[in-house]
């Protein structure tokens, strides 16, 4: 029978529907202030991109920041096991998963079957997330999914070195009125977030071989940035913000019998 996993993350809720190992049907909706009612949503939805009923769903697995709200759901498995099966099963030769996403960012060590071997988290600030994105974004009136290319036009970046985001905030709104020019600040920027997640993805054991997940992954300017930092290319799947949706529904396949 045909299987689900629903990632409720902080900004934006996923589901993928699996059919003898083919995606059939998948969604993405913002998570607004209900959890659960936006992993329904994204249920619901990608049920109708399948043309299924839930009823004929043989198991449902919830992760992700709101996946406890999901009563729906047959089981909830944490987000970090679900991005590395996800991320193992689209590109099996990545060993390092980086997975960006809306309020945190994490670095997941995974073998050859895409168990986790080690990780760790930066949930305690939104720098280096699709958060500080944001709001960086909204000080320099500019586009979000402008800022990745922009950055990429820049000769001179401008350094910004406040690791909090509201501080950041404030020396990005500096520069402009010193006369910096945006495209330098947004490279700077690019730059500040690529050496964050480096300084937290080494505290495990790092392979070359990089996969980036999360809605983050999204911005070429990161990737960019993280390739220099890395020395390395970075793998970017196809569906990157929903490689834990994926995940999940791959664990309830297996245990759906």
């Amino acid at each position: 029978m045909p299987v689900a996993g629903v990632d409720i993350g902080s900004l934006t809720a996923k589901a993928v529907i699996l059919d003898d190992g083919r995606t059939i049907g998948k969604s993405l909706v913002m998570t607004g202030h209900n959890s659960r009612v936006a992993g329904r949503k994204a249920l619901d939805l990608a049920l109708m991109d399948a043309g299924l009923e839930e009823g004929g769903l043989g198991r449902i697995i919830a992760t992700g920041y709101g996946r406890l709200s999901a009563d729906f759901s047959s089981e909830n498995v944490t987000e970090i096991t679900c991005h590395a099966r996800g991320a193992h099963a689209t590109h099996p030769e990545a060993r390092t998963v980086i997975d960006l996403g809306g309020q945190d960012s994490k670095a997941i060590a995974i073998d050859e079957n895409g168990r986790v071997v080690d990780f760790v988290m930066n949930d305690k600030c939104a720098a280096g997330t699709g958060r500080f994105l944001e709001v960086m974004a909204g000080a320099l009136e500019v586009e979000l999914d402008d800022l990745g290319g922009i950055s990429l036009k820049s000769e001179s970046p401008a350094p910004v070195s406040s690791a909090c985001t509201v501080f950041a905030e404030s020396e990005v709104i500096s520069r402009v009125a010193e006369g910096v020019s945006k495209v330098d600040i947004i490279a700077g920027i690019h730059q500040a977030i690529a050496s964050r997640i480096y300084a937290m993805s080494v505290r495990i054991p790092v392979n070359e071989r990089i996969i980036i997940t999360g809605g983050v992954a999204r911005n070429i300017g990161v990737v960019r940035a993280l390739e220099k930092r890395f020395e390395t290319d970075i793998i970017i799947p196809e569906m990157p913000q929903h490689m834990g949706a994926l995940g999940a529904a791959l664990i309830a396949r297996e245990r759906a019998g």
